[in-house]
C-alpha cells in the first residue's frame, strides 16, 4: 500500500468504479449542497457535517473535532481542491458507490448519502511541506538502523511492545518492535523486512504479514465488521500455529 488509510477509498474507487451506481435526485441535492457551501467559504456548515476522525496522509495528525477542521481548514482545501469542488457537476463529476458513499474525481473527496463528509484523499502543498517536516523529526527520534523509509504507515502499542510499521517502498513493509520502557533512539528488539500488505474486500479492512525465522507476525485491522472485535490485533503464529493474539492500540 502506497498510502496510509487515509487513501484506501481511493483505492476501493479504483476497482469499484464498474459498480457505481445511478445518482438518485437526493444524492444530487447533497453534493449539490456541499459545492455550495465550499463555494461560499461556510465553514461552520461544512464542520458540522463532517465524520471525525478525518484522517490526514501520516504522519500528520488525523483532524479530531469542529475545531481542529476550522483551524486546518485552509490547508485541507486550498484553492486548487476548492475550484475542483466548485466546479464540479453532481451529475457528472461525482460516482455513486453504494454503501461507500459518493465520491469526486476517483475518490478525492467522499461523502455519505447524507452529505456528511468522510474522507479527503487530496494533500494540498501545505500539508506536503508539513508532511516532510514531520517525517524528519520522527527520522531523528528513531535508532539509526530503522531511519530508513518512504513512509511512516502505523505506530502501535500492544500491552508490552511498540511497534512500527514503514513503507519502504516497491511494496516493501518493516516491521520494528521496542519494548515500552525503551526509546525509538535505541537499538529494536526485532526488525523484519519485506512484509506484505493484503487487503480484504472493498470496506478497507486489511492486514500486514512479517515473516521471520519461521514465524508470521501479522498485523489485522478491521474498518468494517469489526464488532466486539478489537480493530487492530496482531497475531503471531508458527508452522499454522497461533501462538498469541494482542490487541493494538493505534498511537498513529
Amino acid at each position: 500500500m502506497r498510502r496510509k488509510l487515509i487513501a484506501i477509498l481511493v483505492l476501493a474507487a479504483t476497482f469499484l468504479t464498474a459498480q457505481a451506481q445511478e445518482m438518485t435526485t437526493e444524492q444530487q441535492k447533497v453534493i449539490a449542497n456541499f459545492i455550495s457551501n465550499v463555494k461560499q467559504q461556510n465553514k461552520e456548515a461544512l464542520a458540522a457535517s463532517v465524520k471525525f476522525p478525518l484522517k490526514r496522509d501520516a504522519p500528520i495528525p488525523p483532524v479530531n473535532n469542529k475545531e481542529e477542521f476550522l483551524a486546518r481548514y485552509n490547508e485541507i482545501f486550498d484553492e486548487s481542491l476548492t475550484k475542483m469542488i466548485v466546479s464540479s457537476r453532481p451529475e457528472k463529476d461525482w460516482t455513486a458507490m453504494g454503501w461507500r458513499g459518493i465520491m469526486l474525481e476517483q475518490g478525492k473527496v467522499w461523502l455519505d448519502d447524507d452529505g456528511v463528509l468522510i474522507a479527503v484523499n487530496y494533500q494540498s502543498t501545505i500539508e506536503k511541506r508539513k508532511q516532510k517536516a514531520l517525517v524528519k523529526d520522527d527520522k531523528k527520534q528513531l535508532y539509526n538502523t530503522v531511519k530508513k523509509y518512504d513512509r511512516p504507515t502505523y505506530l502501535l502499542e500492544t500491552k508490552t511492545h511498540r511497534i512500527r510499521i514503514d513503507d519502504l517502498g516497491h511494496n516493501n513493509y518493516r516491521y520494528s518492535s521496542w519494548r515500552l520502557q525503551s526509546k525509538m533512539s535505541e537499538k529494536p528488539d526485532l526488525v523484519i523486512e519485506d512484509g506484505e500488505v493484503f487487503y480484504e474486500g472493498t470496506g478497507g479492512n486489511h492486514h500486514y504479514e512479517f515473516r521471520n525465522d519461521g514465524y508470521l507476525y501479522s498485523c489485522v485491522f478491521t474498518l468494517l465488521g469489526a464488532d466486539d472485535r478489537s480493530p487492530a490485533v496482531l497475531t503471531i503464529s508458527k508452522d499454522g500455529k497461533v501462538l498469541s493474539t494482542q490487541p493494538l492500540t493505534v498511537i498513529r
